[in-house]
């Protein structure tokens, strides 16, 4: 993995947890709560061109309620 920006790092990761939320037939609003973030954050984290940066820790719970590995966030689709 390379990212030529943090612009391309954060525009994959939220990419990658949209997808995962969606595959889990999430809403927005039903992962933040379980993950203890707020739907704000969340969708500015899932927003294309988005600049947003956030904590190893924020990544781990999202992973968590996604139940999915938080590597497979940095993988480029």
């Amino acid at each position: 993995m390379h990212f030529n920006s943090d612009t391309e790092l954060y525009c994959v990761i939220g990419a990658n947890i949209k997808q995962y939320r969606a595959q889990a037939k999430l809403t927005q609003v039903q992962l933040a709560e379980q993950a203890g973030i707020s739907i704000s954050y969340l969708s500015k984290i899932e927003a294309a061109g988005c600049d947003k940066s956030l904590s190893i820790s924020v990544l781990n719970q999202i992973a968590n309620v996604l139940n999915v590995e938080i590597c497979e966030f940095f993988k480029e689709v």
